[in-house]
């Protein structure tokens, strides 16, 4: 059940929604966005950090914020690829919102879930919600929750991430079940505190946000998504992330 809310809201969501090579792909999601905001009765705007992408990304978020104002899509471009960790702090500095969501442009991350971050936020006035693929319940408990899972991933992939989640969960104890995920709720405070910490890039660095997050003292809650692979263009998962990773893990886990 995804549903609007029972009170009006007065907080303004902002997503920062990193892109490079997202053509096709930005459209559809401003589009999904847009619809899931306006139903649910909520303010919002799209940052969208581009790292100068050849395929032309930024001149269709330039379209977009014709369609839906400038004040709604808000394109915030970068020189080159610098990283998905400075692509939010880049974002960060233009958001006008109280409340700030990570995801994917690809279609990993739907924005049907969103209503429900939100409601489990307010339930429990939650610092941060993330989304995660490992658990069947939302954690604290709310009713309209359905189990995670993954779709569109081989078994080696879904192996691989299992097996990373597990090792993290082992050694650094974070309280999360998904550190890999990164489609998530944070209050805008928050969100800079714990950035102004994190010292990763890449994908190691939303594994130590969560870990920043509890030795800080922040609460979380778990929404379960089902995640979905990309649907145009290549996944910017490789090796060196992999092993990066598992680098990240070591050094949280003497640091923190």
């Amino acid at each position: 059940m995804q549903g609007s809310f029972n009170s009006p809201d007065t907080h303004k969501y902002s997503v920062i929604l990193p892109t490079y090579n997202e053509r096709k792909n930005l459209p559809v999601i401003v589009w999904l966005l847009a619809k899931t905001f306006t139903e649910n009765q909520l303010a919002w705007e799209i940052i969208v950090v581009d790292d100068n992408s050849p395929d032309g990304t930024q001149e269709i978020a330039k379209q977009l914020a014709k369609l839906y104002g400038e004040d709604k899509i808000v394109l915030k471009p970068r020189a080159g690829k610098l990283g998905l960790g400075t692509a939010y702090i880049h974002g960060l500095n233009f958001v006008t919102g109280d409340f700030v969501i990570i995801m994917d442009a690809d279609f990993s991350h739907h924005p049907k879930f969103i209503p429900q971050f939100i409601r489990l936020q307010k339930a429990h006035n939650l610092d941060i919600v993330t989304g995660t693929r490992y658990r069947a319940t939302s954690k604290p408990s709310s009713p309209d929750a359905q189990p995670g899972g993954v779709h569109g991933w081989d078994f080696t992939r879904k192996l691989v991430s299992r097996g990373a989640n597990f090792l993290a969960d082992t050694v650094l104890n974070p309280g999360v079940s998904d550190l890999t995920g990164s489609f998530r709720l944070y209050r805008l405070p928050v969100l800079r505190h714990i950035i102004t910490e994190t010292v990763s890039k890449g994908y190691v660095f939303q594994m130590e946000m969560m870990v920043r997050a509890r030795a800080l003292g922040y609460t979380v809650g778990e929404v379960p998504i089902t995640f979905v692979d990309r649907i145009y263009g290549d996944s910017k998962l490789g090796s060196n992330e992999i092993v990066s990773y598992a680098k990240g893990i070591w050094v949280l886990f003497t640091t923190v």
